[in-house]
């Protein structure tokens, strides 16, 4: 049977999946995303040129590609015609190549205005939101009262924005916050004029279509499979399945369908905003991992938490994907470190474990194991048995800890950086 791999991030995001998608779609004919929002930051280094991708698959550079924003996607109309003209002054022809799927959900200037609020009431206990209307566009999505992108060529598009405006505005009189979305409306409206030009699609049948032609179609997650709604961090998560799972509802495919599933980590941890994170560290190697790797957010700006590669939470995010093929970011950031950690257990206040609990908190603390650094400079380096002989250690231990192979090693951030084993 035919079928559709898919790429995705194995921690809290910021793994490194527009690198992996733009050197892994020269083999595919489709880009397709199928979960998040505008919060994705999907970066892309080649020719000393570098962009950031939000909302628009990583496949966008790629001559020939087909790339679709699937149902499962939440849409900002400003966020993406921003993208678009950025992307197009760049030199990118977007028009025949990008597709919106009809099913996506739209997020409404009050969308954003609630995400603040909301946020703002939580005090010390807020859960990090990047207040991008994201977690209230998929409350509505599944309250049954969200916009979706086929309602733009709907005659009644102005009357049902309207009717949850007017829904969203009751429930901000609820909130001490004050707001005026004058001039962010009119940008939104700009948006969806925008952003008419471009084919709206039944994408689950679309989708189908290509992979009974046999055409390659290769599945885009956002955020890190630590962050999914369900089995992540929560609930300090994202509002989406983040995980292999999520491409089956996000693009309308069978799970028998789904054929190679990489999962995208990096040699170490980083995590954004509030939550546990048991590996992190506050001391001078923290900064260190921190300067080296430039660990700040590519969507927000906000300087990422740093800490060791954590593998008891990497076991857990193999498990729950079906992971096939392991691909390792920013190994060339070690680099120069006397020795390396790796988490392979907890000490818990119910006994130590090698397992992912339900609980992760303040009182979860990482049992480490010690591994010989290396100080020669790989970046340069495209075969994997010249790398260092206790690089090479450090990568085998990840492979028979997690049982998958690491097929690709990256060692920079240009699409040329790549080591592929």
């Amino acid at each position: 049977m035919k079928k559709t791999d898919v790429v995705l991030g194995l921690q809290w995001g910021d793994e490194g999946k527009g690198k992996v998608v733009d050197v892994l779609t020269p083999g595919y004919k489709v880009i397709a995303r199928f979960q998040g929002g505008p919060n994705a930051g999907h970066s892309l280094h080649f020719n000393g040129e570098s962009y950031v991708l939000h909302t628009i698959p990583s496949g966008i550079f790629r001559e020939g590609t087909v790339n679709i924003i699937g149902n499962g996607v939440v849409v900002d109309p400003v966020i993406l015609s921003q993208e678009v003209d950025e992307l197009e002054a760049a030199g990118a022809n977007l028009t025949d190549c990008l597709k919106i799927s009809k099913k996506a959900h739209l997020i409404l200037p009050t969308h954003r205005i609630l995400d603040a609020a909301s946020e703002a009431a939580k005090g010390k206990a807020k859960i990090g939101s990047t207040l991008k209307g994201i977690g209230p566009a998929y409350m509505d999505k599944t309250g049954r009262n969200g916009l979706r992108v086929g309602d733009i060529i709907s005659g009644e598009f102005i009357e049902r924005y309207n009717r949850l405006k007017e829904k969203h505005l009751g429930i901000l009189s609820q909130y001490d916050y004050r707001f005026d979305i004058t001039q962010y409306e009119e940008q939104w409206f700009e948006g969806i004029e925008k952003i008419r030009r471009f084919e709206f699609i039944d994408s689950e049948h679309v989708v189908n279509k290509f992979i009974d032609d046999d055409i390659s179609v290769l599945a885009e997650g956002a955020q890190g499979a630590l962050l999914d709604v369900d089995f992540g961090t929560y609930p300090f998560v994202t509002s989406s399945n983040t995980l292999s799972a999520g491409a089956c509802t996000g693009l309308g495919i069978a799970p028998s369908r789904l054929g190679e599933v990489y999962g995208i980590f990096k040699a170490y941890c980083t995590r954004v905003g509030s939550g546990p994170f048991p590996t992190e560290l506050f001391d001078a190697d923290g900064e260190r991992l921190r300067e080296v790797g430039r660990e700040f957010g590519a969507t927000t700006g906000r300087p990422r938490r740093c800490g060791w590669l954590d593998l008891v939470a990497l076991k857990y995010t193999v498990m729950l994907n079906g992971i096939t093929s392991l691909i390792m970011m920013k190994s060339d950031v070690l680099t120069g470190f006397d020795k390396v950690k790796v988490a392979v257990a907890y000490n818990t206040p119910h006994g130590a474990t090698a397992r992912f609990p339900y609980e992760v908190d303040e009182n979860t603390e990482p049992v480490y194991m010690e591994m010989e650094g290396w100080s020669e400079d790989i970046s340069k380096i495209r075969n994997y048995e010249r790398l260092p002989e206790s690089f090479r250690r450090y990568v085998e231990f990840i492979e028979s800890e997690c049982g998958v192979p690491i097929r690709i090693i990256s060692v920079g951030p240009d699409r040329e950086e790549t080591i592929m084993r």
